[in-house]
């Protein structure tokens, strides 16, 4: 098994490295063009710009470095950053690192649980109403107003990264439907497949096998015949077997390539094996015989695989019609007997059939004719592209 191929370095470096390497490259090219620039950033008492601009770069560093490992603390360095910003005499510091915890309560609320997203939004909202209430203590102007304002921010923060989560969280749950149903569907297709090539095949072979051991003493030749249907019809059950087998496996790089699927064109071969088995088919191709979708294809030939099966196997009968008509639009399949059964009362047989029309939007009917006998019909849709 081969490793997977690793990302590009630059790819491989945190974004705390980045955001570092970015206020480095600031603050050096402030520091070029001010030599006494350096002296500046570090004093936070100096009515200046450059101290809020150094607590900026460090707390957006740190916070980046620490926010996909451990977003709690990352929320926390970017609230000890106002603490510390509130320290200055630029009036806009404090808000601009606290917009950067908004961003981090945002990003919490989108990535993480409800209950740590909840406490994540609870954070900033308690230090502005400690630094609300402290200042009113000591009879400054608290500016509620003010400070209310910048706390829903935090408020607006977590209800867009809420709204994210639970976006994704939709979008979750409606993949995990889709591919639910698709392989509900993929098993049911699968367990027709099976059904309609084993039961064929087994009613063929007990059919061989029941006229094989009546003749075996006094008619050896026939009985050699039967056995030679027997193993011929096993085979190619085997075959049928491998290729669905195959199918489940086809992510397995080292699985063989599948064999093309049945269709209308085996039909005469399915003619041929149950002519063996004692039932004569006769069919009657109507219109202008034409390749049809691969799935039509399929259904058509399973359909009348399954409807001779049951010829074969209930009805008692010795000869059966089947009639495929090519119409502009549509292909029509009819398969009629003159025998006292049906398709058994305890298979799943038309049902699969109903199934395999409906998947195609087409039409199916099944049931005794007046006249005696079986009859099974089903018309399936062409595309107007395949049907020119």
């Amino acid at each position: 098994m081969t490793a997977a191929p690793r990302p590009p370095l630059l790819k491989r470096l945190p974004l705390g490295v980045w955001v570092g390497a970015f206020w480095s490259a600031v603050i050096l090219l402030r520091s070029l063009q001010r030599p006494d620039e350096w002296s500046r950033l570090t004093d936070l008492d100096s009515n200046i710009e450059g101290a809020p601009l150094l607590i900026v770069a460090v707390v957006t560093t740190v916070g980046a470095l620490l926010l996909f490992r451990a977003p709690l603390v990352s929320l926390g360095v970017a609230l000890g950053g106002v603490v510390v910003a509130l320290g200055s005499r630029v009036v806009e510091a404090p808000i601009a690192v606290f917009l950067l915890a908004d961003a981090v309560v945002g990003y919490i609320a989108a990535t993480r649980s409800r209950r740590m997203s909840i406490l994540a939004v609870l954070l900033p909202v308690v230090l502005v109403t400690s630094y609300t209430v402290t200042r009113a203590l000591r009879d400054l102007d608290a500016g509620v107003a003010a400070q209310a304002a910048v706390a829903s921010t935090a408020v607006i923060a977590w209800l867009i990264g809420n709204t994210i989560h639970q976006g994704r969280a939709h979008a979750e749950t409606l993949r995990s439907q889709a591919t639910h149903q698709a392989v509900t569907a993929e098993r049911l297709r699968i367990a027709r497949e099976l059904h309609d090539m084993v039961a064929h095949s087994i009613g063929i072979i007990a059919i061989q096998a029941g006229v094989g051991s009546r003749v075996l003493r006094t008619q050896p030749a026939e009985a050699r015949k039967a056995l030679d249907a027997i193993e011929a019809t096993s085979r190619e059950t085997l075959s049928g077997l491998r290729r669905t087998l195959g199918a489940l496996r086809r992510t397995d790089p080292g699985a063989a390539s599948l064999e093309p699927a049945p269709g209308l064109d085996d039909v005469d071969r399915l003619v041929e094996r149950t002519r063996d088995a004692g039932v004569r088919v006769d069919v009657r191709w109507r219109g202008q015989r034409r390749p049809v979708p691969s799935d039509i294809d399929l259904s058509a030939f399973r359909i009348i695989q399954e409807a001779v099966t049951n010829v074969v196997r209930h009805s008692g009968t010795r000869d059966c019609r089947v009639s495929v008509d090519y119409r502009d639009a549509e292909l029509s399949i009819e398969i009629t007997d003159l025998g006292s059964g049906g398709a058994g009362s305890d298979g799943y047989g038309i049902v699969g059939m109903r199934e395999r029309v409906s998947l195609l939007h087409g039409d199916f009917s099944a049931g005794p004719r007046p006249e005696g006998g079986f009859r099974v019909a089903a018309r399936l849709p062409v595309p107007a592209a395949a049907a020119r």
